[in-house]
């Protein structure tokens, strides 16, 4: 059974939606998050599993940052193994113009306290064998950044959020968003209703569905992103950074005893494909021969596909409506969200307790749209 009333009203139970929820929680908010289907199942159970302070935006550097230590401190709060690895973030450059792009962005993460450095090809192949230095120019690297597992740090929060009173129903589609006028009244779901005056949509590539619920345009569009894991490295080098050849968006970082491989596909159209098929392989055995080619005759263990939330700039949604009033939103974070998790749910426990943020998000609102103030995220792979 539902509970007839909730103080907020969660829809999506990825990584975003189960990290409002525990900050929520514990700070004493009688919360409902909505799952249609099994926690994290969406984009968040896909995901690569990076987590990085390596950005060009300001605002991104710093919920990367605030993140990256509550990743490090996971274990005591909220509670759980996440598996986590810090081996480093290395972007491989060839192209004059990404190096200047990432030199420039270097200055500014070290200048918001972020350890991240310019490297030489040989450096940059020193830290990562697997990778040969013909055409590069130079690299950047983070030596803080690395990677973890998703589902642990859905089911860590998810946990907690349930322990500090939080009711997480899975298995249960949100159909409509009730309103007497420029108020939120309740949330119409395939159970009944459950009256609230607060929703927060955390729900990924579905949120523009959500959306139109309340009749506001969430500009987030899915696009699918395939992986694959090859078999055990016998002679596999320890330490393997997460590493990204920035011009192809070919990346692989460890998985067991092999590596995760993936690559951004710039063909893929925009849609609900979560299939995986074989149209990309052509060019990821182009970029592997060329920037990775001992991997060229590793077999594949095993692949899947997952949805990024893209917007138009690739940065995130965040903020409140101004109408219906209490409708707020976390979304389109366009391969950053799992990452930023933590720091997000702190900032939407925050708005919604009309606290100052502890990031500041105002540039996140969806309104910048509005007046053609896109604020590109450039470090998208």
């Amino acid at each position: 059974m539902l509970p007839p009333a909730a103080d907020v009203v969660i829809i999506g139970g990825g990584a975003i939606g189960v990290s409002s929820a525990f900050h929520l929680a514990e700070a004493g908010v009688q919360v409902l998050l909505l799952e249609r289907d099994e926690l994290g199942s969406g984009s968040s159970s896909k995901a690569a599993g990076g987590v990085r302070e390596t950005f060009s935006d300001p605002v991104n550097i710093e919920l990367g940052r605030r993140s990256l230590r509550a990743f490090e401190r996971f274990g005591d709060r909220p509670g759980g193994e996440i598996d986590l690895k810090q081996y480093g973030y290395l972007y491989l450059l060839s192209d004059p113009d990404d190096v200047a792009s990432f030199e420039s962005c270097v200055a500014l993460q070290n200048s918001m306290g972020v350890p991240s450095r310019m490297l030489t090809p040989s450096e940059a192949c020193e830290l990562s064998p697997l990778a040969v230095p013909d055409g590069l120019l130079a690299a950047a690297f983070s030596p803080t950044d690395g990677h973890c597992t998703p589902e642990a740090v859905v089911q860590g929060y998810a946990r907690a959020a349930r322990e500090h009173g939080a009711v997480l129903r899975r298995g249960c589609p949100v159909t409509g968003v009730e309103r007497a006028g420029t108020e939120i009244t309740g949330v119409r779901t395939s159970e009944g209703v459950v009256r609230t005056r607060t929703v927060i949509c955390a729900a990924g590539a579905w949120s523009a569905a959500v959306g139109e619920f309340v009749g506001i345009d969430l500009p987030v569009r899915p696009l699918r992103r395939q992986i694959l894991v090859t078999e055990p490295l016998p002679d596999r080098p320890p330490r393997i950074p997460f590493t990204i050849d920035f011009a192809t968006g070919f990346y692989f970082h460890e998985e067991g005893p092999g590596l995760l491989i993936g690559m951004s596909d710039p063909d893929e159209e925009f849609g609900f494909h979560l299939g995986t098929d074989d149209r990309w392989l052509e060019r990821l055995s182009g970029a592997v021969e060329q920037r990775a080619p001992r991997l060229a005759d590793t077999g594949i263990a095993h692949g899947w596909a997952g949805l990024y939330e893209i917007t138009p700039d690739h940065n995130a949604l965040i903020g409140e409506a101004r109408g219906p009033n209490r409708f707020l939103y976390a979304t389109g974070f366009s391969g950053h969200g799992f990452l930023q998790s933590p720091a997000i749910g702190e900032v939407m426990r925050d708005l919604v307790l009309d606290r100052e943020p502890v990031v500041d998000v105002s540039g996140l609102d969806v309104r910048r749209f509005d007046n053609s103030e896109a604020r590109p995220e450039r470090n998208c792979v």
